[in-house]
């Protein structure tokens, strides 16, 4: 790797809907390589919980800004962040120009100074690879069928305890899908030069093989 990229921190962008597996790959990505790793969409559920909690609506762009805005780290341990109406109310209010503006230097402050003085960070959403972290050093988006998204999300909603529909599921993971590949700003999508990793039909120990694979060839050709 060139010497001016060895002097700041590596950057892993890992973008993907909704029970693609993005989450869990960050993770372990991250606990592998030793890098700090940010879930950026505890940031927007964080926003549509206090709009949620102050009784403002979900459409209320000034609140949510505001709300996002003062928005700090310690809010994102938050169990309330978990469940689905978090989700949903993310979703909206991850459409607004101006709450994605305010969580913009959250998030790319993260990746240029990660916490620990970690010598890198891995950050998983949804535009982290087109839009905050454009210049990352590796870009990877992470899909999966629809159906398999589901049956994925209800199953971890069951081993929590949570009653779980499988087609309301699949019927809100649809919505939500098209509510964030359609959205005028930042609409979710893979980098021109991201690795896609489709994980229909791999568990998650394969997905993390890929993707260190992904990790370890671009590392190499640009030694």
């Amino acid at each position: 790797m060139p010497a001016e990229r060895r002097q700041r921190p590596v950057v892993v962008a890992v973008d993907g809907p909704a029970g693609s597996g993005k989450g869990t790959l960050a993770r372990r990505i991250a606990q592998h390589l030793g890098y700090a790793h940010l879930d950026t969409g505890l940031l927007y559920r964080a926003v549509g919980v206090a709009l949620l909690r102050a009784g403002k609506g979900l459409a209320d762009e000034d609140a949510a800004a505001a709300a996002a805005r003062a928005l700090s780290a310690d809010l994102l341990e938050d169990a309330a962040l978990r469940t689905d109406e978090a989700a949903d109310a993310a979703s909206r209010v991850a459409a607004m120009p101006a709450v994605r503006a305010a969580l913009m230097a959250f998030q790319r402050g993260f990746a240029s100074a990660p916490p620990g003085d970690r010598p890198g960070a891995v950050l998983d959403g949804r535009d982290i690879g087109t839009v905050i972290c454009p210049d990352a050093d590796h870009k990877i988006f992470v899909d999966a069928a629809p159906q398999v998204r589901a049956e994925r999300r209800v199953k971890e909603l069951r081993e929590r305890g949570v009653e779980a529909i499988y087609a309301r599921v699949l019927q809100d993971m649809k919505e939500r899908d098209t509510r964030d590949r359609s959205r005028r700003v930042a609409p979710l999508a893979p980098a021109d030069d991201a690795y896609v990793l489709d994980t229909t039909s791999l568990d998650a120990d394969a997905a993390f093989v890929a993707a260190l694979e992904f990790i370890t060839s671009r590392n190499q050709s640009d030694a």
